[in-house]
């Protein structure tokens, strides 16, 4: 079975990116958003609360404080957001926001945060995830949880290789089953122990007294901000819609909005009721179990006494949806993670390739690295779901902090009548505060037990993005002075179009976005075989990356711009009296349609011999350098050769 059939079996056909009804039948309506990035928010339920409600160690009764916190910080940050999506409606959240209105640096140290942030998604979501199937597992699972986050992160790649909507409809009854059954929970739970409902405020305010009376006030407030930036993971999550907002059905923005009310209320009843219950139900930790686990359990056997069999299988099926969900919200880090790293790739921040789509339309690149990145993470912390949350809370808020400091700055330069600009200020400017808050209290309080880490990664990642872009730069310098040498090459005098004939030698050249290059390769191949070839064609193949996809005219524009190039070295051959025609053609791989159209070519030019240049760096060459600028010449030349056709790299020294 050839390579390409058992691709297709795995990954799925081909798809046309040229085709409008693809594109349509790939974007996300609200609901289907919702599920597929709010599923990272709504999973933090499953950790959030807990480490809430761990931090307040035997002082419990601060839970009220906590539940009523998490729900109202849920729609500040969520609203705050919604400035992101009608600000930024092409997506790139955070980190677009941070790169326009605060600067490039801090844009890249939030694109940083976010791509860590969305690898630790994976991570902590797939962990979190096991660790609730391993609540009704026997005690020796426990050493084969690692292998069991392995084979998860598996399967989520290779869903993801085959296409968005497709893994998000495998994962939909997950989804709905994790909403439906803790719902079901939370309301049951609440009216089970409603009869305590009334006593729960004054109780509360008399014990917090009381411990005032003891620690002071100051402490008081101390315990609550600790536990409240504990649960600082329970609000991640809230930003994917932004991120992500160019996968969405138009209208975009109304479309994002939605999702975004429908994250905020499902995240604020779930995360703020677990607490409830915790407090509730008196929830204590036990060993192998999730408090989540504990708790339930005590729901569900106060429902129905003396259950026995059935009581251990409803559980199992609660902590099975809540495992799934998790597995869900891992996905959201294969969507918004990718995302991320093409748009930090049109900035030159990372490697140009993360911009590519793959026959089924997604960053491939992107995607395993995502998968290969959060493995790392997990063998390296050994699954422990309060060390990643650690790493991902610190990583979440650094991005949002950036994020709100731009929009407090734009709505402060911005002061435009009908805008509503002070209301949006001082919302922004009070999540700005929150999240700022959270940052610092984490970083101070979890710095040794694994927050210098995280800032040793986020670093190490934005000076490598950094010595990238120089790269890119100096790059791009070096062509354009390889264009300004060629720009002064005058256009001969004939004005007629002179058509190539099929039966005599002809020159192909694969040329790029450069002038100066094609030029370049044209004069070479002038000089060192004189009189030789008859007939000069030009092929461009441009490759429909993830910007010019999900950017509304760019496909135009990229359309224009190719022909534009292609019609200047046709009349600079007409105008020497040289017989020249030109081929162009998109795709997501420039090597399969250079490949294609080479071999149109030569069944209708069979004297055929192909040319294209290649960068040679003075520098010398190696894997980093390999890396960061596509092999394609090489790629071509051995395919070409494969099909008994000549083709010729030429050097062009930068």
């Amino acid at each position: 079975m050839k390579n390409n059939k058992i691709r297709e079996i795995i990954l799925g056909k081909a798809l046309d990116p040229l085709a409008k009804e693809t594109r349509h039948s790939m974007a996300l309506v609200a609901f289907l958003a919702w599920v597929g990035l709010g599923a990272d928010g709504l999973s933090s339920s499953a950790y959030g609360p807990e480490e809430t409600f761990k931090a307040l160690g035997t002082h419990t009764h601060l839970g009220l404080y906590m539940a009523l916190a998490t729900a109202v910080t849920v729609f500040i940050i969520a609203l705050a957001y919604n400035q992101v999506i009608e600000l930024f409606p092409t997506g790139g959240g955070g980190y677009r926001v941070a790169t326009k209105l605060v600067g490039p640096y801090l844009g890249l140290i939030a694109g940083c945060a976010l791509i860590l942030d969305y690898v630790l998604t994976i991570a902590i979501s797939i962990a979190s995830g096991v660790d609730a199937l391993a609540s009704f597992m026997p005690l020796w699972f426990q050493p084969y949880k690692i292998w069991a986050e392995a084979f998860f992160i598996a399967v989520l790649i290779v869903m993801n290789l085959r296409g968005l909507k497709e893994a998000i409809q495998i994962l939909l009854p997950i989804f709905l089953g994790f909403v439906f059954t803790h719902l079901v929970l939370i309301v049951y739970g609440l009216a089970a122990h409603a009869s305590h409902l009334p006593d729960l405020v004054p109780n509360t305010l008399n014990e917090t007294t009381s411990l005032a009376g003891t620690v002071g006030w100051a402490g008081v407030a101390g315990m609550l901000l600790l536990a409240y930036s504990h649960g600082g993971g329970t609000y991640t999550g809230l930003e994917a819609v932004s991120n992500n907002i160019n996968l969405l059905a138009e209208p975009r923005v109304r479309t994002g909005k939605v999702t975004m009310i429908y994250m905020a209320l499902s995240l604020a009843v779930t995360a703020s009721g677990i607490i409830l219950l915790y407090l509730l139900w008196d929830a204590s930790p036990i060993a192998g179990e999730t408090l989540n686990a504990t708790t339930f359990r005590r729901i569900i056997e106060n429902a129905i006494p003396h259950g026995g069999v059935t009581n251990q299988v409803l559980l199992a099926i609660v902590l099975a949806f809540e495992a799934g969900l998790l597995f869900v919200a891992a996905n959201t880090g294969f969507l918004g993670g990718p995302a991320v790293l093409a748009n930090m790739a049109g900035d030159s921040w990372v490697p140009h390739k993360f911009r590519y789509l793959s026959t089924r339309l997604v960053t491939q690149n992107g995607i395993l690295v995502m998968g290969i990145a959060a493995l790392a993470i997990l063998f390296w912390t050994e699954g422990s779901v309060t060390l990643l949350v650690v790493l991902y809370s610190i990583s979440v808020f650094l991005t949002f902090a950036i994020s709100l400091l731009g929009l407090v700055l734009y709505w402060s330069r911005n002061r435009k009548k009908g805008t509503h600009w002070l209301r949006r200020l001082l919302l922004s400017l009070l999540g700005f505060v929150i999240c700022a808050g959270i940052l610092i209290v984490l970083l101070v309080e979890r710095f040794l037990d694994g927050g210098w880490t995280t800032v040793l990664i986020i670093a190490a990642m934005a000076w490598m993005g950094i010595w990238i872009r120089n790269h890119y730069r100096e790059t791009k310098q070096a062509i354009h002075s390889v264009d300004d040498v060629f720009a002064t090459q005058p256009f001969g005098p004939n004005r007629e179009p002179i058509e190539p004939k099929p039966d005599d030698q002809t020159a192909v050249f694969i040329v790029g976005t450069s002038r100066g290059g094609g030029l370049h390769a044209l004069l070479w191949v002038q000089r060192m075989f004189p009189g030789h070839f008859k007939n000069f064609l030009f092929v461009n193949a441009r490759t429909v990356d993830s910007h010019v996809y999900g950017g509304e005219g760019a496909m135009d524009h990229m359309r224009e711009e190719a022909a534009e190039t292609l019609e200047y070295f046709v009349d600079f051959c007409h105008s020497h009296g040289m017989a020249a025609s030109s081929y162009l053609g998109f795709g997501t791989d420039a090597v399969d349609e250079v490949t294609r159209l080479c071999e149109e070519i030569s069944r209708e030019f069979p004297h055929s011999i192909f040319f294209t240049s290649k960068l040679i760096f003075a520098r010398g060459d190696n894997w980093l350098i390999r890396t960061l600028h596509n092999q394609a010449a090489l790629a071509v030349q051995r395919r070409l050769h494969l099909e008994g056709l000549q083709m010729v790299i030429l050097p062009m020294k930068v």
